[in-house]
């Protein structure tokens, strides 16, 4: 199955006219894109709200679906943010801050384990790890949180792939308060997959001094153990998550380029045949990921096919924008959407797009 990433920069921006319709009707209804942009909020959490805990029973609050949803599609955990979306990040941090979560979380058991970073504020900062690796898509970073033993740990994990293996920068834990970790790294090494050894980490912990110390509060932790917001000594904030949003997965997926369509299958069948929304089809959308499609299994309904016809358009590259002459017809199936990310079919090709998020 031959299967390629977007081009970077890449940008086919649709312009109305475009008129959408199921291939039932012959005609487009105008009041489709009259939706408030309210409802279209509400609508997107609630789709937030099925894709998050799809197949499993786990609840979130309305403020943590609201993070959940800014913090979608930002890329390199942080590295690469627009304005706009580092302003609607932060004030849902803040919200769930000043709501407060767990009393005391370095005292719950809802901390221990392992959490994935889905974001922080400052990616390339001075710490070795952060500014190596924490801004690279298709490596996933964990923090795992162990209090409870004979050698409390807090441990930092990069994991490049399941074929080349991962990093871990071990720190000695202990418990300050009910909010605060203070920790000292004192270990690293590499795990590759090809070798039967590890690798030491080449940074001298022991002669680091202070440098090798440092605290980590814990600001918020959900009462389904399942979100953490935290905020370390050099100023950084740090969100992360133990069970992935499925759209999470999906983008890095396509960051790793590995695996993309068994992702889509998945999520396409979490989903149980969900009609498309089309109040929310309207605006900019970015390709991420195409492939040819014949022989794929997911099923769906023809309430969620469409006839597309467009009759002008634009291509953008950088910060140009050229006329498009793409006048014609053509069948999209809408496989899934969602205020952030749309999965379709057009012809023979699954297609992977992102919306544009404002840039100021």
């Amino acid at each position: 199955m031959a299967a390629a990433p977007a081009a970077a920069g890449g940008l086919m921006q649709l312009q109305p006219p475009l008129c959408v319709s199921p291939r039932a009707s012959a005609s487009c209804a105008p009041s489709i894109w009259g939706a408030l942009p309210q409802l279209r909020r509400r609508r997107a959490l609630a789709r937030a709200a099925s894709s998050v805990a799809a197949g499993e029973a786990e609840a979130y609050t309305e403020p943590e679906l609201v993070l959940l949803e800014a913090l979608l599609g930002i890329q390199g955990r942080g590295r690469a943010v627009a304005p706009r979306q580092l302003q609607e990040v932060e004030s849902a941090v803040q919200a769930l801050e000043t709501q407060g979560g767990i009393p005391d979380p370095t005292s719950s058991s809802l901390i221990e384990g392992s959490w994935r970073l889905i974001f922080t504020t400052r990616p390339g900062t001075a710490s070795p790890i952060q500014r190596t690796f924490v801004g690279v898509d298709s490596f996933r970073i964990f923090q795992e949180v162990y209090l409870r033993t004979d050698d409390p740990r807090v441990v930092n994990v990069v994991k490049f792939s399941e074929s080349v293996g991962d990093l871990k920068v071990e720190a000695e834990a202990t418990i300050k308060d009910g909010k605060r970790i203070l920790f000292r790294f004192d270990r690293a090494a590499f795990a590759f997959k090809f070798l039967p050894f590890k690798v030491p980490y080449p940074v001298p912990f022991r002669l680091l001094g202070d440098e090798a110390n440092g605290w980590l509060d814990t600001t918020y932790l959900s009462h389904t153990g399942n979100i953490r917001i935290s905020r370390g000594n050099k100023g950084t904030t740090f969100v992360l998550q133990k069970s992935a949003d499925p759209r999470q997965i999906l983008l890095s997926a396509i960051s790793a380029r590995t695996g993309v369509e068994e992702v889509i299958n998945d999520f396409i069948s979490s989903q149980n045949g969900t009609k498309a929304d089309l109040s929310i089809l309207v605006g900019e959308w970015q390709l991420l990921w195409c492939s040819q499609t014949e022989g794929e299994s997911c099923k769906n309904g023809s309430g969620n096919t469409f006839t597309m016809s467009m009759k002008e358009g634009a291509v953008k590259v950088g910060g140009l924008q050229f006329p498009l002459d793409a006048q014609g017809e053509f069948v999209m199936e809408i496989l899934y959407i969602d205020n952030k990310i749309r999965i379709s079919r057009i012809n023979q090709h699954m297609l992977v797009h992102l919306r544009i998020a404002n840039t100021t």
